[in-house]
Parts: C-alpha cells; sequence; structure tokens
C-alpha cells in the first residue's frame, strides 16, 4: 500500500474533505502514536506501513511517561490545537486503518504493549479484568 492509498482510506474513515487534511491528521496521529509505542511492536508495526507513515512513527523519540489512551487523545489535541473531540476523532480514524494494516495479531501486542485505553483508540472493545 502506499501513503497515498493509507491516506485515502484514512479520509473515507474520518470522512474529511480533503487529502491534504487526512494527510496532517495522519502524521499528527503517528507522530503521537510514535512517542508511545516502543520495542518490537514499535518496529513490527513500522514494517507494515508506508514508508513514509512508517518514518513518521518511528522518527519520534518515546515519551518518558506512557500515556493512558484519554492521555494519548489529550496530547494529540494539544499539538494539534484541536478540542479533545476532535482529536478522539480523528485517532480513531487513523488507529482503525493502521490495525488493519497491522493485523488481528500484532495489533493484540500493541494494545497489550500500551497502558489502558487503546483497545478504544483502534476501535476495539476494551475488557478490563476485575480484581
Amino acid at each position: 500500500m502506499t501513503l497515498r492509498q493509507m491516506v485515502e482510506r484514512i479520509r473515507y474513515e474520518g470522512a474529511y474533505p480533503t487529502w491534504e487534511r487526512a494527510e496532517e491528521v495522519t502524521r499528527a496521529v503517528l507522530g503521537t502514536l510514535g512517542r508511545q509505542l516502543t520495542g518490537e511492536e514499535r518496529v513490527d508495526l513500522a514494517a507494515c506501513l508506508p514508508v513514509e507513515a512508517a518514518l513518521v512513527l518511528s522518527g519520534q523519540i518515546p515519551g518518558a511517561e506512557p500515556l493512558t489512551g484519554w492521555g494519548f487523545v489529550k496530547e494529540l489535541a494539544a499539538h494539534t490545537g484541536g478540542t479533545p473531540a476532535t482529536a478522539r476523532w480523528d485517532t480513531g480514524a487513523v488507529l482503525a486503518v493502521v490495525g488493519r494494516l497491522a493485523g488481528p495479531e500484532l495489533l493484540d501486542r500493541i494494545i497489550d504493549r500500551l497502558p489502558s485505553g487503546y483497545a478504544l483508540l483502534f476501535g476495539r472493545p476494551e475488557l478490563i479484568q476485575s480484581a
């Protein structure tokens, strides 16, 4: 898949008016994800993405503190100047496509590595085991 094809899918998922807006959102979400995801999962996910998208993801320095899913959305909103609601929408549109490109096995590994709240961002239910 090319970057153009990936962004077109994201444009459709997010109902963005232009390809340029969808690309901007894609880069912002992948950059934020790149600051959260580390290890083999980061490398394996980058290998599933178009080269340009992989560079955005892997070109980020991981953050010192892992963010929950909600923290991810708030950071994205602060970075883009948007609201938490639009950041949540943007995250869902991008990560739905990224999750399909990753496939179910890698997506399970990614969600297991990240703090709580990311399953929902990837469009999956988040089941929490009670103590």
